[in-house]
């Protein structure tokens, strides 16, 4: 029986982990990141091989935050725990590089925000609900996950909303939604929602300012298109 190839069968000046540890993270390419991921190769690949292929097959790393699971494991020699493994470090790449753009932000214009969130939420296939949390000077206080699914009335019920909020001690927010077709038309659940919400926030005085929906590479404003 052939014995599966490890990082382990490359010399250890080669071996992905001891060059980190030895000489940083800044050293190591796309795929040798992706291998210390990967922890083991194919029975005819070492990890660093795979990782390799992975990246020419997907069309390189900028796409790995758009690729499902399903798609992952057709590339021979991935695996569901492999496909996971990836999946949660694209993910929290994604996360990391949306909380350090928010960071010090001051909003001025619907613009500004979809600056902030466009290039990630274009690409998802579900709807994203989230609100942007800001200060009295408008300033970014974070922005939160609210629910992921078909945007409607129970999904995006007010306590869900203000609780973070609330919690954050922010003085107004702004909702952000996505629509997977590309399309971001307001629909009339969408106005429905964004009625709602903004009567709950008036009662707990933080303003809602804006909605914002987030199509493919375009969005629309409520409060732009007098629809607020």
């Amino acid at each position: 029986m052939t014995r599966r190839l490890t990082i382990k069968d490359l010399p250890p000046t080669e071996r992905p982990r001891e060059r980190l540890i030895a000489s940083g993270t800044s050293v190591l390419s796309d795929a040798e990141l992706l291998a210390i991921l990967l922890r083991s190769g194919t029975e005819q690949e070492t990890a660093v091989d795979l990782a390799e292929r992975i990246l020419v097959e997907i069309g390189g790393l900028a796409n790995l935050p758009r690729c499902g699971l399903e798609e992952l494991t057709t590339v021979k020699g991935v695996g569901p725990a492999k496909a996971v493994t990836l999946l949660a470090a694209a993910e929290l790449a994604v996360r990391i590089s949306s909380r350090l753009r928010t960071e010090k932000v001051v909003i001025s214009s619907p613009r500004d925000v979809a600056g902030l969130v466009m290039e990630e939420m274009r690409h998802y296939l579900r709807e994203h609900f989230r609100i942007l949390l800001l200060d009295t000077k408008n300033k970014v206080i974070g922005v939160e996950e609210i629910s992921i699914g078909s945007l409607n009335a129970s999904v995006v019920h007010p306590r869900e909303v203000f609780r973070p909020a609330i919690r954050r001690a922010c003085a107004s927010l702004i909702l952000i939604h996505n629509h997977p077709s590309g399309d971001p038309t307001p629909s009339q659940e969408d106005l429905e929602v964004t009625r709602r919400l903004r009567e709950a926030g008036k009662l707990l005085g933080i303003e809602v300012l804006d909605h914002l929906i987030i199509g493919d590479g375009k969005f629309t404003s409520l409060r732009e298109q007098g629809l607020l």
